[in-house]
């Protein structure tokens, strides 16, 4: 059952939103005015802060108040009444078309040099993480983690047992939060979880807010409680999240200036997509999958035992994948560990649909399979997995040969 969050940052975003809308046309002389709106924001957030501890959302809001008080240079102390809900000028509805060219990214980014390269994120099934230098790891990440953290964004996943006791997590729910920028856009916030893709914003909107650029930010809904596509135009940004069967997976395009715009280089060893899991929750892919195809044969060899019907032998597994993923690439290999793991043929849906992103966001179609590096080898060596089969043979010879001499 769906559980009503105490923490109410989302009830003061609003109320801020929607006592500041069009601000940005406010002269000098009505600057006090938006200094009173801020000072009930803050209060609105010292209010909920017990009940929002860890709440992304909140603690950007914190420290989005502190960086608009130095801004208009509003005194913390004065007084909290809010300010009177205003109107827009003609035209400038949420459904404005024209935007400052500031507020396209690509525009603005051709006029000083070659076109931009764009990266990829993505992160889906148990879970699964290809990072912005198209590492792939399978990792155990449990509960809340950053997979984006710069300038322009903060992206947070939770992820959460698939079943009770269960060493099998995924995504259930997924926090974006895009800073208010320049003419462009307000702060906005997206929240999904499982049962629940919304295709608006958590105050209700589908653009970046009142502000003459509010397009350059939009939602669209693909397919209704299943797929929603965020374009955010003036950083050059793609979001795709989707639900498939109970979880949420994440991919995003972006460009390499974007996702390098990190005040704090210190803390990127926390922003997953760009640095990857810490090692102590990787999962050794190839070990779990070569225990895998080995307990299969084992079985096969052995007696035959009942297993329960939503369970995947390797070689069921295997046969399940092939039929959305013919290349046995990583996406492959995820599936069936998926499968393997969960029992579940919605996991074999979610790298299905990850893929199909990376082949609508990956910039370079050369790179949309990933498969195996082979580590420390050096150039034109054998990978290991084609090596050790020889070796092997060759070693059963020499026994053989040595045991004919004696």
């Amino acid at each position: 059952p769906a559980v009503t969050s105490p923490c109410k940052i989302l009830k003061c975003n609003s109320e801020f939103w929607a006592a500041t809308s069009g601000s940005h046309h406010l002269g000098t002389e009505e600057a006090p005015e938006f200094c009173t709106a801020l000072r009930a924001y803050a209060h609105c957030t010292r209010r909920t802060a017990r009940t929002c501890r860890g709440d992304l959302a909140y603690h950007s809001a914190v420290h989005g108040i502190d960086d608009l008080m130095v801004q208009h240079n509003c005194s913390k102390d004065g007084p909290t009444s809010q300010p009177r809900l205003r109107t827009l000028p003609p035209g400038d509805s949420q459904e404005r078309s024209d935007s400052p060219e500031i507020c396209h990214y690509e525009k603005s980014f051709h006029k000083h040099s070659a076109a931009p390269n764009y990266t990829h994120c993505g992160l889906f099934g148990d879970p699964h993480l290809r990072t912005f230098t198209d590492t792939f790891q399978t990792c155990k990440v449990q509960g809340a983690w950053p997979l984006i953290d710069n300038n322009y964004l903060n992206v947070q996943v939770t992820n959460t047992p698939v079943l009770p006791g269960s060493t099998a997590t995924a995504t259930s729910k997924l926090t974006i939060i895009f800073k208010s920028f320049q003419e462009c856009v307000d702060q906005k916030v997206y929240q999904a979880e499982m049962d629940e893709l919304p295709a608006a914003f958590a105050d209700g909107s589908k653009n970046g807010g009142d502000k003459h650029g509010a397009n350059s930010l939009k939602i669209t809904e693909k397919v209704s409680g299943q797929h929603i596509e965020i374009q955010a135009k003036y950083i050059g940004t793609t979001i795709v999240v989707r639900q498939v069967g109970r979880y949420l997976t994440f991919a995003v395009r972006m460009p390499e200036e974007v996702v390098n715009a990190v005040e704090d280089r210190d803390s990127q060893g926390l922003y997953l997509c760009l640095r990857g899991c810490p090692l102590n929750q990787q999962i050794d892919f190839q070990t779990i999958r070569s225990a895998q195809a080995t307990e299969g044969r084992a079985r096969r060899k052995g007696p035959s035992l009942p297993a329960p019907p939503e369970a995947f032998t390797y070689e069921t597994a295997t046969a399940k994948c092939r039929e959305k993923l013919p290349v046995e690439d990583l996406y492959f290999q995820s599936c069936v560990f998926d499968l393997l793991t969960t029992g579940d043929v919605n996991f074999m849906l979610a790298a299905y649909y990850a893929f199909e992103d990376v082949k609508m966001l990956h910039s370079n179609k050369d790179k949309l399979h990933l498969y195996e590096r082979t580590r420390d080898l050096a150039p034109g060596n054998m990978a290991p997995s084609e090596t050790t089969p020889a070796l092997w043979v060759a070693l059963l010879c020499l026994s053989q040969c040595w045991l004919c001499l004696l």
